[in-house]
């Protein structure tokens, strides 16, 4: 039986092919009722039954853009198609319906939505992860790890803002 739990999903990929290229790491954010909890999968770990494993008590995935690259992107290197098994909402298209443009970064300054690290984007995360394959270096992964968490912790807090946009003004 699946609980009403909430996911916020993120991934990190070495490029922008799901024919060619992989994924990285698997964020997850899990949320239900002030119970929540974070769960990375990380190289050997991304793999399509530890996803689902990971998603057991899950009713609804919250993306950004997960309709055109993150399930895509999963379905065609694990086999999984998320849509089959929960409900998803792509936040990225409220963020249209209320005139924010850009991608989740730019959404993110236009809101107000803080981020600690800066001047990372997909391209420098592929960087660091071939970092660590390459040069073995931790910290570089964990930079990455830093990273990936940020982007899924920060879709909890556009969902909220977005949800305070939403809401009737009297």
């Amino acid at each position: 039986m699946k609980l009403p739990f909430d996911a916020y999903l993120d991934i990190e990929t070495t490029g922008l092919c799901s024919f060619y290229d992989d994924i990285t790491v698997i964020g997850i954010y899990l949320a239900v009722d002030g119970t929540n909890s974070f769960v990375q999968l990380v190289g050997n770990e991304v793999t399509g039954s530890n996803l689902i494993r990971a998603l057991r008590c899950v009713d609804t995935i919250y993306t950004y853009n997960g309709n055109r690259f993150d399930l895509p992107f999963i379905g065609s290197r694990l086999r999984v198609n998320l849509r089959e098994h929960f409900r998803h909402h792509d936040l990225m298209h409220d963020c249209w319906r209320n005139n924010l443009y850009g991608g989740f970064k730019a959404v993110e300054q236009q809101l107000g939505i803080p981020r600690r690290l800066q001047g990372i984007g997909g391209a420098q995360a592929a960087m660091l992860w071939w970092r660590y394959q390459i040069d073995h270096d931790r910290k570089a992964l964990d930079l990455l790890l830093e990273y990936n968490k940020e982007d899924v912790l920060n879709l909890a807090a556009l969902r909220r803002k977005l949800e305070r946009l939403s809401e009737p003004r009297y």
